[in-house]
Parts: structure tokens; C-alpha cells; sequence
């Protein structure tokens, strides 16, 4: 009698909590704009944002004549609440005794020590590239001379780091091999008091072809990482300790051109991706053309929120999403290899 007296009760109350946890965000106030009106380079790519301190933000990608060209360095503009000022290099070629090695891929990221990162990558090409990183503590205006990370060390390959207890960074990285261009996940932790990295290994029974992972936190100790694939999805895994071991990686449902995604944290039960939700073409710009911002509360199911980009031949790719202190969602990609373009938004939850 009991049990059939609440079993309505517990229904009802089920199925309101799935509906309020189903809910969809409401999104106002986007506004649109390009980090730079006339193109400084005639190739840019690979932007990442970072907000410096309240209502001041930071933005970095590589230029040059075309992605990996010998004359591509690090290019960086900063906001600090009004307009973005204009483009400065900040990190040029490496000139060796054998070669000029052009720079990829830069990362912001500043920690509760108060310390901003500018991670990158030097190389003829991403098999054979190399960790790099510059330091500042005076919010990026000066910054140190360029520190090679360990051998074997690469850094967040393309996505920012979260930080897992003050002072400890959790980088998603990959490798892609020479011999065969295989593409592997590991992460790396950097100990900024000790200076210390540690490479810790992603399982991948199946094989899965991955680079660039994204992370997202769960809640206490619980982190999913996503990971672009060659297999028209994203490749997932999921930690249970904080990042000091991974789950075999498996297939998710998202549909990906196999173009570089970027996620957050709202909530432990609340996350954005930007993503590329079209499969692969012929060639590796097919499926550029649309980007948009979707929406998940377990990080498995996901829905569109909106779109950024949806036209019919272009490249909009490789997105970085932060939030700010202030909850406004801020992206910044790569505009048809010609502009960075900048989209906020509020998110009403």
C-alpha cells in the first residue's frame, strides 16, 4: 500500500527533474566582431582566448603566407573592454643552423597564481614539432624569452588546460607519428612550483585514430575529455581521479569533419561545444563550412544551440570557448584563413 501510494509521487517528481534538466539554454546579447579589421598576414589560423582579469581579454594565433611556411610566427591582441588593439608578433621563427621552423598552434592560459601562459609549438609539421612556452606576470605585457619544454613534452596541444588544485595543469596533447601519421592522445601535468611535467598514457584498445582533446569536469574528480577524430566522430574518456588515469577511449554519437572542437563547463551538469557537425569531405577543409554551438547535460547527449557559421562553402574552424567572471561565453575561429573572428553571448540557464 505504502509503495503504491508514492510510486505516482516519485514519478511525477522523476519526470519533472528530467524536464528541468533537459532544459535548453536561452542565449541574448550575441554580438559579433573580428580581432582585426584588415588581415595582418595573408594566412591565419588557430586562435585561443584567455580573459586576463574583468573584462579584459586576450587573444593569440599563428600567421604567416600559409600554415606552415617558414615565415609563421605567434600573433597576439588584447581587449581590455573597449576595442581589440592591433596585432603585435610576439613570437617569430625559429632560426636554426639547419632550418627556419615556423610556430603552431598557441594556447592562453592563466592560473590562480596568477601566472599567463602562452603555450605553443615550433616544427616543420605536426610530426615533428616541439613543445615551447612564454610566461608573464604582468597580464602579457612583457613576456619571458621562449622556454622548450622536455623532450617528449609537447604542452596542450590545442586546447586550454584546466587546473586541477592550485598550481597543477591537466593539458589534453597527441602525437601524430612520422612513419605513419598515427594519431594518439596522452595528457600532460605541469607542476608550476617544481616545473615539472608528467606524461600519463589514454587507453585505446580499439585504435582510434585522435588528437586535440578538449576537457570537461563532471564533478568532484570526475573529467571527460573529447577528442577529434579521422572517424567522422568525436572519441571519448572519462577519468575518475582527477585526471591520473583514463577510461578506454570510445565512439560518441557527435558528428565531426574531423576539425579541432573546444568545450566548458557551465556546471558539473551543464556544458557548451563548438564543433564542425558535418562528416568529412574529399578534401580536409569539407565540412568546415558549418560551426556551431551545442548543448549537453552529460556530456554524451547534445543538442544545437545555435549556430555561428552555416554557409555554403567557407572555413570556420578551430574554435576556443571560455567563460568569463562575468558568465558571458566568449569564441573565438578561424574566419575563411583570412580574420579571427570574436562571438559572445549570455547564457540564461
Amino acid at each position: 500500500m505504502t509503495f503504491k501510494l508514492y510510486l505516482p509521487i516519485l514519478c511525477v517528481v522523476f519526470c519533472i527533474s528530467c524536464t528541468t534538466k533537459q532544459k535548453k539554454p536561452e542565449i541574448s546579447n550575441i554580438a559579433e566582431s573580428y580581432i582585426f579589421e584588415a588581415p595582418v598576414t595573408p594566412s591565419c589560423h588557430a586562435s585561443t582566448i584567455v580573459e586576463i582579469e574583468p573584462n579584459h581579454l586576450m587573444v593569440a594565433w599563428f600567421g604567416g603566407s600559409a600554415e606552415g611556411n617558414k615565415d609563421v610566427g605567434i600573433y597576439l591582441s588584447s581587449n581590455p573592454g573597449g576595442s581589440w588593439s592591433a596585432p603585435r608578433n610576439i613570437v617569430t621563427p625559429l632560426i636554426t643552423e639547419e632550418d627556419t621552423l615556423p610556430c603552431w598552434n598557441p594556447v592562453l592560459y592563466k592560473s590562480s597564481s596568477e601566472h599567463l601562459y602562452l603555450f605553443y609549438k615550433v616544427g616543420k609539421n605536426p610530426r615533428e614539432w616541439f613543445g615551447a612556452m612564454l610566461t608573464s606576470s604582468d597580464d602579457g605585457k612583457t613576456w619571458s624569452d621562449p622556454q622548450y619544454l622536455p623532450e617528449g613534452i609537447l604542452g596542450p596541444i590545442r586546447n586550454k588546460p584546466i587546473e586541477t588544485k592550485p598550481g597543477l595543469l591537466l593539458c589534453g596533447s597527441s602525437t601524430e607519428s612520422v612513419e605513419s601519421n598515427e594519431w594518439r592522445v596522452h595528457v600532460e601535468t605541469y607542476d608550476e612550483s617544481a616545473g615539472k611535467w608528467q606524461k600519463i598514457p589514454v587507453q585505446n584498445t580499439k585504435n582510434f585514430e585522435v588528437i586535440q582533446p578538449t576537457f570537461l569536469v563532471h564533478a568532484e574528480g570526475k573529467i571527460q575529455m573529447l577528442c577529434r577524430s579521422k572517424h567522422d566522430r568525436l572519441v571519448t574518456s572519462w577519468s575518475e581521479d582527477i585526471g591520473a588515469s583514463w577510461s578506454d577511449m570510445e565512439m560518441t554519437e557527435i558528428v565531426n569533419s574531423n576539425s579541432g572542437v573546444d568545450a566548458i563547463s557551465l556546471t558539473h551538469e551543464s556544458f557548451l561545444l563548438v564543433n564542425n557537425p558535418l562528416p568529412r569531405g574529399a578534401n580536409w577543409y569539407n565540412g568546415r563550412n558549418m560551426l556551431d554551438v551545442e548543448y549537453s547535460t552529460d556530456g554524451i547527449q547534445w543538442e544545437k544551440l545555435l549556430d555561428l557559421e552555416n554557409q555554403e562553402k567557407g572555413e570556420f574552424s578551430y574554435p576556443a570557448i571560455i567563460q568569463t567572471s562575468d558568465d558571458k561565453v566568449h569564441i573565438v575561429y578561424t574566419y575563411d584563413r583570412e580574420y579571427i573572428k570574436h562571438v559572445s553571448f549570455d547564457v540564461d540557464r
